[in-house]
């Protein structure tokens, strides 16, 4: 099959996006409102871009309805250029499926799903105290793209559980941290543990010599 995105519908090139750049990691994404109020709310669209200097990219569409209107977490973001990208690990599934829910405008979705908040080391939004890793970022561009926003957070410091990192590096040991993975739009996720494959960058010499083997 083939698919003529101009023509396309929406929400047809949605599905085929998420089932094919997958997996993908989560940002489980806490923020805050002018007021204090922490928010919390899992997103798919997520990755690093950049490492000097240190750059994520969020990817947060609109609500639907009549008309297109800003979620939380976008608004939180943008009203006070500051978030944190808390690691989503096997054990926090739960936790994350309630975060997703739309709830009753000012409902707490921490207290709901029982989740505890702690201080940052440099942004004012807090990480969850539940998470084994953190990232908290500052805004470094929001871009306003057709029905939704992308988010370029400058990470401004790194929290990592010490039995998930090895300090000579440091390197994150992620046979340790057990994250999952977003496959699709319709609930699929997949799991690190057990699942990793050894495939070591191939230099040129080494393809040299097993080319002269074949």
């Amino acid at each position: 099959m083939q698919f003529n995105v101009e023509k396309a519908a929406p929400r047809k090139i949605y599905d085929l996006l998420t089932g094919l750049v997958a997996p993908r990691p989560i940002a489980f994404v806490t923020s805050m409102d002018q007021s204090g109020m922490v928010d919390a709310a899992p997103y798919g669209a997520y990755n690093y871009l950049c490492s000097d200097p240190p750059i994520l990219g969020l990817g947060i569409m609109h609500q639907s309805g009549p008309v297109y209107a800003l979620k939380e977490t976008a608004l939180n973001i943008r009203n006070t250029a500051e978030f944190v990208v808390n690691v989503v690990t096997e054990d926090l599934a739960r936790q994350i499926k309630i975060c997703a829910m739309d709830v009753p405008k000012g409902s707490n979705k921490l207290e709901m799903a029982r989740l505890d908040i702690l201080p940052s080391a440099v942004v004012k939004v807090p990480r969850i105290r539940q998470a084994h890793a953190a990232l908290e970022c500052t805004v470094h561009t929001v871009l306003g793209i057709g029905s939704g926003d992308i988010m370029l957070g400058q990470v401004v410091s790194i929290f990592g559980e010490d039995r998930s990192l090895d300090a000579s590096g440091p390197y994150v040991l992620a046979t340790e941290l057990h994250s999952i993975w977003r496959m699709n739009g319709l609930g699929a996720y997949v799991k690190t543990e057990g699942a990793f494959l050894a495939f070591p960058r191939l230099t040129y010499a080494e393809w040299k010599k097993d080319s002269a083997g074949e």
